[in-house]
């Protein structure tokens, strides 16, 4: 697990906490700008590491996309909750389940066939640009670390956003997923944020 500041900090007043996903990076998300602080965290291979104190932030928001948002619920568990909104977006809390996350035999296929040409075909299915020179093994990995983990703690999730074109995380079962929070839908890949050019968009 690993943080850095996409912008910031300078104590903006405002900060989005952002747990990536699988692979992608920052990239789908630094178009988006206003005047917040932006923390990107990722890899989720272990979960321990410390974030920064955000005492400083008068508002504090928390976007956990696809993996990431079962790596946040199982970060958080037993640690103080600094959040004042929270907003899963294309995830699980179940990251590998038939009715709640991706389907077992396809996170194995995914998982067994990994390469630089199929993580390249995965991106690109998800809307999320390519990496240069990735590094497999550590993908691989990660994947693994994800699967052992299995089910997150319950978190207090504010809000769901599910894209309907979403061909890793199934739309009916993050439905079935975030049954009990306020949804919403919207027409775009696994990774949503081309659609959208400020973080109060994600968060609305």
């Amino acid at each position: 697990m690993r943080w850095r500041w996409l912008s910031g900090p300078d104590r903006a007043g405002q900060v989005v906490v952002l747990f990536g996903g699988w692979a992608a990076g920052a990239a789908p998300f630094r178009h988006l700008g206003d005047d917040r602080d932006v923390l990107f965290v990722e890899d989720w291979r272990d979960l321990d590491a410390e974030l920064p104190s955000l005492s400083g932030y008068a508002r504090r928001s928390l976007v956990a996309w696809s993996f990431g948002v079962a790596a946040y619920a199982h970060w958080q568990a037993g640690r103080a909750d600094p959040f004042h909104r929270r907003v899963a977006v294309c995830g699980s809390p179940n990251p590998v389940d038939r009715r709640l996350g991706i389907p077992p035999a396809i996170f194995a296929r995914t998982r067994d066939s990994l390469d630089e040409v199929t993580l390249a075909a995965f991106l690109d299915r998800a809307g999320a640009p390519p990496l240069t020179a990735p590094d497999i093994d550590a993908l691989r990995t990660e994947l693994d670390a994800v699967a052992a983990r299995g089910p997150a703690p319950v978190a207090a999730w504010d809000a769901a956003l599910i894209a309907t074109r979403d061909h890793v995380f199934p739309a009916p079962n993050l439905r079935r997923a975030f049954a009990d929070v306020p949804l919403r839908e919207v027409e775009a890949p696994h990774a949503p944020f081309c659609g959208w050019t400020s973080w109060d968009e994600v968060l609305a």
